[in-house]
């Protein structure tokens, strides 16, 4: 059956919450472990319908924010699944506090109880309809993101469609369309300001009323963050101070220097060479073909995944009006199939996104052979986060089908973005962290502080006079910060783990890297996040010079192909 054939119906979310009454009912009364195993397993059949049936809903809001009927699905879910939270907590206590518990842990893995006892650390009945209200917000930011054009030269553009005009080799063209986005941003500027201050108060209010000083630990709980906490994050940004930021401005005054300019601004900052950045050599139908063949040619399991997605039609892939932006890839438990949605437009971002994407693809599918796998046992965001990055770099030997004779240019310049991103993804949860630590700040405040973490993190990047940005707005073009509070730093942790694979590719050879990959990857969600690093044999970015091997060996590759760009 095609994704897009998949009857939809309803979830009866109160229908859902009495079964959970029944199974916790059943979790108190198991007299025997085979009982209390029997009830989680029972309990895993309707997790997976209802997951379906969420993830269903939200992937076709997020494939037209303008469906009237899916934004009130949407809307409904929002409401009604709080309470069922709720009830779901109270299982979890049940299964926490069961005389079985030890036998329970041999069949589910003890993580799952680790990640239940956070999780009932996070709602109360007293916040279920502050939960509703931040739920709604994040609709109504999505929609807004989703409904946003660009006037561009006499033409209207989604945003989606604006990358290939940001990243012309014309410099003149690429400023041009920086302002146009500028000005579309800044005419939703007041909406933008509004719905974030509202989130802010909405979750601190939540943070309070379940006895915390503010959102901060909260946001954690909710990241089910079961192995590192705020100073060890703390910790792993100065790192990221110490070790990349100097190597970035290193490396943008070599940029400068090759398009003949003095300085780096933000609409250079994309832009490696003079010639423009290589862009694929396929579009769209072709550049989606040639992904299916990379994940065919990759591994078996990949191969199978692929082949299943393809014939399933479990892509999203091409920009229109009122599509969501961004990417991302979901999951269908009941179908076995994971799903992958995007925004190409004719860049180096499509490849990367299909790279990406089918990096947590492919780890989902593993996943998903197991009908009785309880959500407690999935492995945490960053977590997911190490398949997506990692694969990007384990893609390297199959560009050549979508960059041809750019390919090693397109590999030096990933390199360099892997690195690059690393300080934007710090101050983006730094950004976070102030806020919630200090959630009285105005609107105007927030923006002071982004444009202070600016200078810190990104000081060689020039945002003369441009509108929105110079203002101390860009953080407002992030989804995360709105809809995932304080979910960033994965990507940053992630990458620190992806550059160490990339670091073993360029020394041991492809193979060496995708069999730590697959040692990471194969154990699912039984270890924490630091557990499943180290038993990788790879390290773990917490600890104190975790980044100085792959950030020397990264620039080793970098000066030794420099010279192609």
């Amino acid at each position: 059956m095609k994704i897009n054939d998949i009857p939809y119906t309803r979830l009866d979310v109160p229908a859902v919450i009495a079964q959970v009454l029944d199974y916790t009912r059943r979790m108190q009364e198991a007299e025997t472990p085979e009982a209390a195993v029997q009830v989680l397993l029972d309990y895993t059949a309707t997790e997976r319908t209802v997951m379906t049936t969420l993830a269903l809903s939200s992937i076709r809001a997020t494939q037209n924010t303008a469906d009237a009927f899916y934004e009130a699905e949407e809307q409904y879910y929002a409401e009604a699944t709080p309470p069922l939270m709720e009830k779901l907590n109270l299982l979890y206590k049940a299964m926490l506090e069961s005389p079985w518990r030890p036998q329970m842990e041999v069949r589910f893995g003890k993580v799952a109880f680790i990640n239940a006892e956070i999780a009932l650390k996070t709602i109360s009945p007293e916040i279920l309809g502050m939960m509703q209200e931040e739920s709604l917000l994040e609709i109504e930011y999505q929609k807004l993101q989703g409904s946003l054009t660009v006037e561009f030269r006499g033409e209207t553009y989604p945003l989606t469609k604006m990358g290939k005009f940001k990243t012309d080799r014309d410099r003149a063209t690429r400023k041009e369309a920086f302002e146009a986005e500028a000005r579309a941003f800044l005419s939703k500027a007041a909406e933008y300001d509004d719905i974030y201050d509202r989130m802010v108060k909405v979750r601190t209010r939540m943070a309070r009323t379940l006895g915390f000083e503010n959102f901060t630990p909260l946001g954690y709980l909710r990241m089910t963050r079961n192995s590192y906490d705020p100073q060890m994050v703390r910790n792993f940004r100065e790192q990221v101070k110490r070790d990349v930021v100097p190597l970035v401005a290193r490396l943008k005054k070599q940029q400068a220097q090759r398009l003949g300019i003095e300085r780096v601004t933000l609409y250079d900052d994309g832009i490696m060479t003079l010639a423009g950045n290589p862009k694929p050599v396929v579009e769209e139908e072709a550049l989606y073909e040639a992904g299916l063949s990379l994940y065919r040619e990759l591994d078996p399991r990949a191969a199978a995944m692929i082949g299943r997605m393809d014939e399933m039609g479990a892509f999203d892939l091409y920009s229109r009006e009122n599509k969501m932006t961004g990417g991302y890839c979901s999951t269908l438990p009941l179908y076995k199939t994971p799903f992958i949605f995007a925004n190409f437009n004719g860049t180096a971002g499509d490849v990367e996104v299909f790279t990406h994407e089918g990096g947590h693809a492919f780890a989902a599918s593993i996943m998903l052979e197991d009908d009785e796998m309880l959500g407690l046992s999935e492995p945490t965001l960053e977590s997911c986060e190490v398949h997506s990055m990692s694969m990007e770099f384990l893609c390297w030997p199959y560009l050549e089908r979508f960059y041809g004779d750019k390919t090693e240019q397109a590999r030096l310049i990933h390199l360099i973005g892997a690195l690059e991103f690393l300080p934007y993804g710090c101050m983006v949860d730094e950004f976070q962290h102030i806020v919630y630590d200090n959630p009285d700040l105005t609107p105007a405040q927030r923006h002071e502080k982004w444009a202070e973490l600016e200078k810190e993190y990104r000081p060689y990047i020039d945002f003369e006079d441009l509108p929105f940005y110079s203002q101390g707005r860009t953080w407002q073009r992030q989804l995360h910060i709105y809809t995932n509070p304080f979910y960033y730093i994965d990507y940053c942790l992630a990458q620190t783990v992806a550059l160490e694979i990339m670091e073993i590719m360029t020394r041991d050879g492809w193979q060496a890297a995708w069999d730590h990959y697959m040692a990471y990857t194969s154990q699912g969600g039984s270890q924490t996040f630091v557990g499943l690093v180290r038993n990788a044999g790879l390290r773990v970015p917490f600890d104190d010079g975790a980044l100085k091997g792959s950030v020397q060996a990264a620039e080793e590759y970098i000066e030794k192909n420099i010279g192609l760009l």
